[in-house]
């Protein structure tokens, strides 16, 4: 069985929690590594900088029509990380980007049940034709769990993702709606036997 997860609002207190959870070079550097500043690097927004925002560029990152971002939580009701989907509407597709920022719980298919939840939304309330990843090519555990999900590898960009200062390759990876279902069955009958 997978871990129940639930995807939420995010709060404040949630992004207070990733920035914490980033800080850590183990995290950050399975997400998007640290800049050149040293600061880490994440998608779409700037944690630091929306928690010393106001309400304006909190409505611009987590009510724009275009973003939808989610905290993860544990089924017993801790914050354990954070969901997005990047939608291109006239494309009727997203990229999804997702972290389990709690180390403890890595590699126990929180990332897994996560990713379906992401998935459900983008296929169900959000009707998207396709999501896809980018998955650097260090990021081995998340290239297999793309993968388990029923992602399909459709190529390769070179030199996209830096990690201490070396560039590495990364795997585009994609999901379509009408694969979607029957992926999602195999996988959770998978999970009960």
């Amino acid at each position: 069985m997978f871990p129940v997860v639930t995807l939420v609002s995010t709060t404040r207190e949630d992004v207070q929690r990733l920035n914490d959870w980033l800080s850590d070079p183990e995290v950050s550097a399975v997400w998007f590594g640290v800049g050149d500043d040293g600061k880490p690097l994440h998608a779409t927004y700037s944690p630091e900088g929306i928690l010393a925002g106001g309400d304006d560029a909190w409505d611009h990152v987590f009510n724009e029509d275009n973003r939808v971002i989610f905290s993860i939580y544990s089924g017993d009701g801790e914050h354990i990380g954070e969901g997005q989907l990047l939608v291109e509407w006239p494309l009727m597709e997203a990229q999804a980007h997702m972290l389990i920022g709690r180390k403890d719980l890595w590699h126990h298919h929180y990332g897994t049940s996560a990713l379906i939840g992401l998935l459900d939304h983008a296929f169900g309330p959000l009707g998207l034709h396709r999501v896809w990843v980018d998955v650097a090519e260090y990021n081995e555990p998340g290239m297999e769990m793309t993968q388990h999900v029923g992602f399909v590898l459709e190529g390769r960009l070179r030199k996209t993702h830096r990690r201490n200062n070396e560039w590495f390759d990364s795997a585009i990876l994609g999901l379509l709606a009408e694969e979607y279902p029957r992926r999602r069955a195999k996988l959770l009958e998978s999970a009960v036997n």
